[in-house]
């Protein structure tokens, strides 16, 4: 049984108390494919990839497990607004991005707006594509495949689809008899059943030996820990991050609505420096001014940068998510904006170099041991809305290159991706920045009670092009 790594099933367990799904969206120029053909393709394609063929089986005793699904009707929404509008996209991205899919009855959902208009990238109407896909099947990166692999594979199967002499015709249609679909579901029932009630002896046996593997972890763990610090105290890696005081974007309550907007169109490839870097630099800068223009002026803002982790090959298990968060200083403080992106390119490196030394996987270790019940019981009565009086960050960025943008729909190419990182009580700003070949773009979510959002991207892109030209004229 394919059960779930502990990293993964967090991100389950969390989906429970607040969104916090993957949204991956994809601007495509139409090429007039009606609804039913974009239906039928998605079908067909995503029957071909494992990835989308899953969904979470709970278990009492043992961590959740993967179980092969079925397509669900509900997984595939085309959305008919009255008015085709790219600001009626981004409108209807700040309903759905507050809705997890149920990943007990199904792990991704697919969102359709056809003959968009005014959208970026292009002067013709658009086809804009939302894969939305439980946190606990992916995470960024994973989720960029699972994306490229559905939609590059669209024409080809409504090809075969249209083809009057390729098959049954019935995209998804059932074969054999009646009676062998329900003695092979029957068979397939208690097949299941037998191997859930194995899972859950053999996880309720080991409970205690789990729990004595946390405690041992944990001080190995403790010990680690201890040696990184001596080891940053004589220099020889990188301090650990600081922490900052929360600002009016890190307060509770929780979003109860949410905003998004999309920067695309303009450049961040600068030479010398990476994206990222230009990103958070132009970031500094909106949130700073942003934040003095609403009364509170600060001297320190930091930001939540993911970054992929190798993988481990002397870890047993191997979770989809597989990253770690990095607290960067912005360094609002620094007024020479070539000197503030080289020192935020210089705190990412110095994180970097600390998230991967071999003594971090030690607390990784911990969470491996971890026995199901006791990390369930402690995600669902973690205290969402408490804001420490210290926290790693302000806002979130985000940072995913999506590969090459070598795939089409119908013949209409694609134009650029874009995604949404979650809000949550602590973090009511965060901040996508996604790459399709030599197109970047910025996106950004908001809680709109905290956030004017048409003011901060106003900010934000004059801040990406003040950057563009400092960092230019050097």
């Amino acid at each position: 049984m394919d059960l779930l790594t502990p990293q993964d099933a967090t991100r389950f367990w969390l989906s429970r108390r607040a969104c916090n799904d993957l949204f991956l969206l994809y601007c495509f120029d139409e090429a007039g494919w009606s609804a039913d053909a974009l239906r039928a393709a998605v079908i067909a394609r995503s029957a071909e990839i494992p990835e989308l063929r899953v969904r979470i089986r709970e278990h009492r005793f043992a961590y959740p497990a993967w179980e092969p699904a079925d397509l669900d009707e509900a997984q595939i929404v085309v959305h008919t607004p009255e008015e085709p509008l790219w600001t009626t996209v981004e409108a209807s991205l700040g309903e759905i991005l507050a809705h997890s899919v149920p990943a007990r009855r199904y792990a991704w959902r697919i969102h359709l707006y056809r003959g968009i208009r005014d959208a970026p990238g292009g002067s013709g109407p658009a086809l804009v594509v939302v894969l939305q896909l439980s946190h606990a099947l992916a995470d960024g990166r994973r989720a960029a495949h699972i994306a490229r692999e559905l939609l590059r594979g669209l024409d080809a199967v409504a090809r075969a689809v249209a083809d009057p002499d390729g098959g049954s015709g019935r995209v998804g249609s059932p074969h054999g008899s009646m009676a062998n679909r329900h003695r092979g579901r029957a068979r397939v029932r208690l097949s299941s059943t037998a191997e859930t009630l194995a899972v859950e002896a053999v996880s309720l046996l080991s409970f205690l030996p789990g729990v004595a593997r946390t405690v041992r972890r944990g001080f190995v763990a403790a010990r680690a820990d201890a040696e990184l610090n001596s080891l940053a105290e004589t220099g020889e890696i990188p301090a650990a991050a600081p922490d900052f005081a929360p600002t009016r974007l890190n307060r509770p309550p929780a979003p109860e609505r949410r905003a998004v907007r999309v920067i695309a169109g303009e450049s961040l490839h600068i030479p010398g420096y990476t994206v990222t870097v230009v990103a958070l630099t132009a970031i500094s800068v909106a949130m700073s001014g942003y934040l003095a223009a609403h009364g509170e002026s600060v001297d320190s803002l930091g930001a939540q940068v993911s970054m992929a982790l190798p993988v481990m090959t002397d870890r047993k298990v191997f979770p989809r998510n597989n990253y770690r968060d990095l607290g960067v200083d912005l360094r609002v403080a620094e007024p020479d904006l070539r000197l503030r992106a080289r020192r935020i390119a210089a705190a990412l490196a110095e994180r970097r170099i600390r998230a991967t030394h071999p003594l971090q996987s030690a607390r990784d270790r911990v969470t491996d041991a971890i026995p199901a019940p006791v990390l369930r019981r402690d995600i669902a009565g973690y205290p969402l809305d408490l804001v420490p009086d210290r926290i790693s960050g302000h806002t979130v960025l985000s940072s995913v290159h999506r590969g090459e943008a070598d795939f089409s729909i119908a013949g209409g190419a694609v134009r650029f991706t874009a995604g949404f990182p979650a809000l949550g009580a602590v973090m009511h700003l965060t901040h996508g920045l996604h790459g399709l070949g030599t197109t970047v773009t910025l996106s950004v979510h908001a809680d709109p009670r905290v956030v004017d959002v048409d003011d901060y991207a106003r900010r934000l892109r004059g801040a990406v092009r003040e950057i563009g030209a400092r960092l230019t004229a050097e």
